[in-house]
């Protein structure tokens, strides 16, 4: 016997998502064009790169909600497991626009450490305190849902490191009309690209293993086969797979082989249902086997 489970989780979708990312493309959108505007017209080349990493925010905030209403579309006679993987791909994008924007931000701060110029603090500072402002406020407006969200993660981590990016341009910039060192914008902005490519790295790593169908982030695989494992009646398990459906959703499909004959499938499956969406799995597709039924699937696996 086998059974498929739909929890009602999976499609219930954060009501304020849509609404975080319009207003975090608004806001981004208006501090990118503020902040280039005084950098370039006031030489400070640490507010052009948090400017640069702001369009990047603006451009990924952008993928992040096209992928979340492309996810919400129903499956097709073609696309039968729906679009879920749309907000993996826009965070793998995402990562890639980080990156890119760090490559850009550490070139041409090395080049400014070479050939300084002159930095007018005041505007800039007031600039990057903007930065801090918007950014948190729009990394606020995603409330605690990103957590188990690769997607919306993926925004808001844009948004935090951005605000921490404008925090160290604000003090660059006090720094520099307090000492009138303006090699230190261009220090400023070169530390600014590394904090950037980290966190781009670190989500690229992530995105990657996403799309390669790993287990997902804070899914213990050793405690959803050990709940499996003690569901009374059950002899063992093979065929164990979990993936990620989108950076929402996880899925699973297993066989599970009775100890005897005989007993209530349907109550097993339900039991089994509960304890994995407990364990943070939402769609899961169970075989109930006979006796001696994983031995074969065990053997069929080492071939």
């Amino acid at each position: 016997m086998a059974s498929h489970s739909h929890s009602p989780h999976d499609h219930q979708r954060e009501r304020g998502a849509p609404r975080a990312f319009f207003w975090g493309v608004v806001l981004n959108s208006a501090l990118s064009g503020l902040q280039l505007a005084i950098g370039i017209g006031f030489g400070s080349l640490a507010l052009i790169g948090d400017a640069i990493h702001n369009l990047g925010d603006v451009a990924g905030l952008l993928f992040g909600w096209g992928a979340e209403r492309l996810s919400a579309r129903p499956a097709t006679a073609r696309f039968t497991y729906g679009f879920g993987r749309s907000t993996q791909l826009a965070s793998l994008m995402n990562a890639a626009l980080i990156l890119m924007a760090a490559g850009v931000v550490i070139v041409e701060g090395v080049q400014r450490l070479l050939d300084p110029v002159p930095v007018v603090s005041g505007p800039v500072a007031w600039a990057a305190a903007a930065g801090i402002v918007v950014n948190l406020l729009s990394a606020r407006l995603f409330g605690s849902g990103h957590h188990h969200d690769l997607n919306r993660r993926a925004a808001v981590v844009h948004l935090l490191t951005d605000a921490a990016v404008s925090a160290a341009v604000l003090v660059s910039a006090l720094l520099v009309g307090l000492l009138g060192w303006p090699w230190l914008d261009a220090a400023t902005a070169i530390g600014v690209g590394l904090a950037v490519a980290w966190s781009g790295w670190e989500l690229l790593g992530e995105a990657l293993s996403a799309s390669l169908d790993a287990v997902p982030r804070g899914i213990d695989l050793a405690a959803v086969e050990a709940a499996l494992r003690s569901l009374p009646g059950v002899e063992n398990l093979h065929h164990l797979h979990v993936w990620g459906m989108s950076t929402s959703r996880t899925a699973l499909t297993a066989h599970l082989s009775r100890a005897t004959a005989g007993g209530d499938d349907g109550e097993l499956l339900q039991l089994a249902q509960q304890r994995l969406a407990d364990l943070g799995i939402t769609h899961s597709t169970i075989q109930i086997e006979p006796p001696g039924g994983c031995a074969e699937g065990a053997a069929h696996d080492a071939r």
